[in-house]
């Protein structure tokens, strides 16, 4: 996996969050710092962990997924991706609420998928030591640093234009996914040159 192919990834993720992010922005009246920064920690936060625990559950279990590793990749990516486009503009953009209380679960609803990405990594060969993209560190770092800058800037386009990107956003963050898991796939039959 290349770094773009990574910062591809934390974008699909984010997609998710900046759909929320949206209606955050979208529900509020006057933005202060602090609404940014709840919202960026919050699906920035839980977009790192998320995709480490999932490689933590596969980590454990690659010598035995390790033969059909790239099935795994593809189907997980695909329907992650699918989930994303059929949801899409689901949400209502009511709650203005940035208490721990509101947010907590929105944090952890945007992320789940992110779970399965974690365990794509384990069967990509990710671990603790390798450099850049094999490195879970580095790889969940980049996805909470992308979903935190993304979030916060949900905030402030959703106050400012409303619910007009949301459903574009999370259509282009599904699609994204599916791409990578179809390459993914296909790389695995024949040698692609990107």
């Amino acid at each position: 996996m290349t770094f773009f192919e990574l910062i591809l990834i934390a974008v699909g993720l984010s997609m998710d969050a900046f759909a929320v992010s949206i209606c955050k922005g979208l529900s509020t009246g006057q933005l202060k710092t602090g609404h940014y920064l709840t919202t960026g920690i919050y699906f920035g936060g839980f977009q790192a962990i998320m995709p480490f625990l999932g490689f933590l559950a596969g980590y454990n279990f690659q010598n035995v997924i390790s033969s059909f590793d790239y099935i795994i990749a593809f189907a997980l990516l695909s329907v992650i991706g699918i989930n994303m486009i059929r949801e899409s503009g689901e949400e209502s953009c009511e709650n203005a609420d940035f208490s721990p209380k509101a947010m907590l679960p929105l944090a952890v609803a945007t992320s789940i998928d992110a779970l399965a990405v974690g365990v794509t990594f384990a069967a990509l060969g990710c671990n603790f030591i390798s450099t850049f993209t094999k490195n879970i560190i580095f790889n969940v770092i980049i996805i909470g640093i992308t979903t935190f800058i993304i979030s916060v800037a949900g905030v402030k386009i959703g106050n400012v234009f409303g619910t007009r990107y949301k459903k574009k956003a999370e259509i282009t963050g599904g699609v994204i996914l599916i791409l990578i898991g179809i390459k993914i796939f296909a790389e695995h039959f024949i040698n692609l040159p990107f």
